[in-house]
């Protein structure tokens, strides 16, 4: 197996188990103002930026029928909840072991994420291994015109480490990442969230998708099998 030019990563529910936290902050702020959140909803925000998130909030609210407050007013609320949650998030299985190998077989490495500049700053401080990745995109980058699942993060990732993302291994846990980066043309691989049955991850992420993985650590063999 050919090793990549670069591995590009996502950060929430990657390498890091923030989603549920994220979860969490957008139910309680939806209920403050009289909307619970489905299971399925959750996940349709999974991976998504922020911005995205609160306006699809805010139209499942309207479609409800109910007054809905502005953006800037549902976030006054989600993020401090959000705050106060995201710095006690763990890393995700073999996400330490990955990056540090691919630091140590000198792969080339770009954080591809929806989170902000700030919110990256604050999820990643108590997890000194993120640094070893020196290249981001994030959620706020000037550069970046539309996020997930439109295919430009990955595409700026790409260009800005000098390489094809048809070379490139992407890593996602979201639908919305998943189709990004199968939309960009990288080979993905996907660590979904747990408890989803093979039907389930047929019915959300791309049918192109066959790696799909349980510990981030099982892509080390193939790094290391690679010229």
């Amino acid at each position: 197996m050919v090793r990549p030019a670069a591995c590009l990563f996502d950060l929430d529910g990657l390498l890091l188990d923030t989603e549920p936290l994220h979860a969490e902050a957008w139910q309680r702020a939806s209920s403050h103002f009289g909307r619970v959140l489905q299971p399925d909803e959750l996940m349709a925000l999974r991976g998504r930026r922020r911005l995205d998130c609160a306006d699809q909030v805010l139209r499942w609210m309207a479609d409800d029928g109910l007054s809905t407050p502005s953006r800037e007013g549902l976030l006054a609320v989600r993020q401090p909840i959000a705050e106060a949650l995201l710095v006690m998030a763990q890393p995700m299985p073999g996400a330490k072991a990955l990056v540090e190998r691919c630091h140590e077989l000198r792969v080339p490495m770009a954080l591809a994420t929806s989170s902000s500049r700030s919110a990256v700053a604050l999820k990643a401080a108590p997890h000194p291994w993120i640094a070893l990745i020196q290249e981001r995109v994030h959620g706020d980058d000037p550069e970046l015109k539309r996020g997930k699942p439109d295919p430009d993060v990955f595409e700026l990732a790409a260009r800005r480490l000098g390489v094809g993302c048809d070379t490139c291994w992407a890593f996602e846990d979201s639908p919305a990442g998943a189709i990004a980066a199968v939309a960009a043309g990288c080979r993905v691989f996907v660590m979904p969230p747990p408890g989803l049955t093979l039907a389930e991850r047929e019915a959300r992420y791309p049918a192109q998708i066959r790696d799909f993985l349980e510990d981030l650590s099982g892509v080390v063999p193939l790094l290391e099998s690679g010229p």
